[in-house]
């Protein structure tokens, strides 16, 4: 009995070194935890409870019989952050690279579906080179079976990826179809096909960092949400990042405490310039808007004419969607649509209510959008409003132009509360491009035709850059004075808190992919 014992131990303590000391120490000198250290930083102290330490590997082939570590690379178990039930999986590259095996999967995927059965959200720390090449077909049906798990769990519970190593091959499928993923700067990396691989192939010479490292997806691919600057940083994005978030589907975001006083916010006033050419940070709105410091951006680098991200309104959380006039005036493109649509449905999956904020002068026009798919991918964007059912408040601040202005959030399709400042102006074109074709023929007979054009510019502004037509149709609820706006969308939303709304009875739609 005591020599079972004693192995048992020898078995436990060898799964709790993983790798082994020396790997350990290696680990720490890139500047990484280790898997087990990732946990207990990421968890609240003392809430960890571990699935499978002593699983191992049933390979037998490449002398793989003799290899074989409790654990088998990947740490799996549930905890608490801020006192919420998480499950979690962390993989640990001081064992065979990470790479996962048929048994590492089956770890996994048992947290999955306890992540599933019990409403709580699934949070992985990936770090792995890939399918473990000894297994062949076995390794793959492991991933493959991560992934259909994804998929199932997708809109019912949240899931985030943090990537904190290599993850190369398959191992980047699975976070690429969670809701959010995390970076880590400099000793993080994703791809498919490595540089090496490329090389081969394409003749390309480009290394890890700049093919799949955190700069690339943060600003050019928009593949990861966050960047961290250390495994400390991204585990502490993480928690800030579930605190916005309910458990599940069913459930709501919590509420904090939050009482009501004036909400006068004055400099919100000066924000908007008075020459509509000119340029503003829509954050600068977002900031006189939320509660204090609540806000976090998500995908802040990629696609920055457009603006998306978590914050609290009177402690209440909420996704916020914005133009950016000072990145492409706020025009709508290719990439900003996708990001805009992408983090819209993740807040109606959640039941996160919406804030939009517009100032967009059209779509971005030219061969280039045209031929990336400008119109279908507008489109999901118009798709992803349309079909939520979360509360909807929108505040014009300035230009809703032709079918820009349709797309971000209009009452046309759905919102529930829509507001504008006295500075809005809501039409089909600029008053400038609209008179030129307007007033065509009188320009063009025109002694003068730059004064006739000036002439009839002002007349179009006065007649129609503003949001008092828009407000006479009850397209817009209310113009409303922008330091008051603080409080008035705080009183919407609480308006808006028990919205039951429910989308026609079919399988899915079928949005413009």
């Amino acid at each position: 009995m005591k020599e079972k014992l004693q192995q048992l131990q020898n078995k436990i303590a060898e799964a709790m070194m993983g790798g082994g000391a020396d790997k350990i120490e290696k680990q720490h000198e890139k500047g990484k935890l280790t898997a087990r250290e990732r946990i207990h930083f990421l968890l609240d102290n003392g809430s960890f409870e571990e699935i499978g330490m002593l699983v191992t590997h049933r390979s037998s082939d490449f002398g793989m019989e003799k290899q074989r570590i409790p654990g088998d690379g990947v740490v799996t178990g549930y905890g608490a952050i801020d006192g919420r039930l998480v499950y979690v999986f962390a993989q640990d590259f001081t064992v065979f690279g990470g790479s996962l095996s048929e048994t590492h999967a089956e770890k996994i995927c048992k947290v999955m579906d306890l992540a599933m059965e019990n409403g709580a959200p699934l949070i992985g720390l990936n770090d792995s080179g890939g399918a473990r090449i000894q297994e062949g077909v076995s390794s793959l049906g492991g991933y493959a079976d991560i992934f259909y798990r994804n998929v199932m769990a997708s809109g019912v519970i949240p899931q985030i990826s943090a990537i904190m190593g290599p993850c190369a091959g398959g191992a980047v499928y699975s976070p690429a179809m969670t809701d959010f993923t995390i970076m880590v700067e400099n000793t993080s990396y994703m791809f498919v096909t490595g540089p090496n691989v490329v090389k081969t192939v394409t003749n390309e010479e480009v290394t890890a960092e700049e093919l799949g490292g955190a700069s690339a997806h943060s600003t050019k691919s928009g593949v990861t949400h966050l960047t961290a600057g250390n495994d400390i940083d991204c585990l502490a994005k993480i928690r800030r990042l579930l605190s916005y978030m309910p458990q599940n589907c069913e459930d709501r975001p919590a509420k904090l405490p939050f009482e009501l006083k004036d909400e006068i916010r004055m400099q919100l006033r000066d924000i908007v310039p008075e020459n509509p050419n000119h340029p503003y940070d829509m954050r600068d709105v977002v900031d006189g808007i939320v509660d204090k410091d609540s806000f976090l951006e998500i995908h802040e680098n990629y696609a920055d004419n457009l603006i998306v991200g978590f914050a609290r309104l009177g402690g209440r959380s909420i996704g916020i969607v914005g133009n950016q006039p000072i990145s492409l005036a706020g025009v709508l493109d290719v990439d900003s649509s996708k990001k805009g649509a992408r983090f819209v449905r993740f807040c109606d999956c959640f039941n996160i209510p919406l804030l939009v904020l517009v100032d967009v002068p059209g779509f971005l026009p030219g061969a280039d959008q045209e031929w990336n798919g400008i119109i279908v991918n507008g489109a999901k964007l118009l798709y992803a409003f349309s079909e939520a059912t979360v509360p909807r408040v929108t505040l014009i601040t300035r230009k809703a132009y032709g079918g820009a202005y349709d797309v971000m959030n209009s009452k046309h399709i759905g919102a529930d509360v829509n507001y504008a400042w006295p500075s809005a102006e809501i039409a089909v074109m600029g008053a400038k491009g609209a008179s030129e074709i307007i007033f065509r023929r009188e320009i063009k007979a025109a002694d003068n035709p730059q004064a006739v054009l000036a002439e009839k510019e002002q007349e179009y502004q006065e007649m129609f850059a503003h949001p008092y037509r828009a407000a006479g149709r009850g397209f817009i609820d209310e113009v409303i004075d922008p330091k008051d706006t603080r409080r008035k969308l705080i009183k919407a939303f609480a308006m808006l808190e028990n919205k039951a709304a429910k989308l026609p009875k079919k399988k899915h739609g079928n949005i413009p992919l």
